[in-house]
């Protein structure tokens, strides 16, 4: 069975480079990607920290949601990414699934009005 699968994707670590980069390697593993606009958005929490660069990809697979999305914290760790306990710390690259055959899997959707509004961009029938 074929997937069609919205993914969010984020950097406030070199993020044009870093998101260029994953990019790259998700073109290169599935079938059907397209990309959002990307955005700058202002960190949540620390204020310390660099502005995030953030948008959406769209991908096509057979894959299982279990089997991407492990695959997906292994391209993060590929790309540099050191995961720390503060949860919205600075970061190479944040993938996480959003939208999976149509339906919300991930509660940002709603309170991130730029992540909504990135996978909206490609998927503006989404019911919601």
């Amino acid at each position: 069975m074929i997937h069609d699968v919205c993914i969010g994707v984020g950097s406030n670590i070199a993020p044009r480079d870093s998101i260029a980069a994953a990019q790259v390697i998700m073109q290169q593993a599935f079938s059907g990607f397209r990309a959002s606009q990307l955005v700058t958005t202002t960190p949540i929490g620390d204020s310390g920290q660099d502005d995030y660069l953030n948008g959406a990809f769209c991908i096509r697979t057979t894959w299982t949601e279990a089997q991407l999305t492990a695959w997906l914290k292994a391209t993060e760790t590929r790309l540099g990414r050191t995961r720390t306990t503060d949860r919205y710390g600075p970061r190479t690259i944040d993938l996480d699934v959003v939208v999976w055959d149509g339906k919300i899997r991930d509660d940002d959707f709603y309170g991130r009005d730029f992540l909504r509004k990135a996978v909206l961009e490609m998927l503006p029938n989404l019911q919601y």
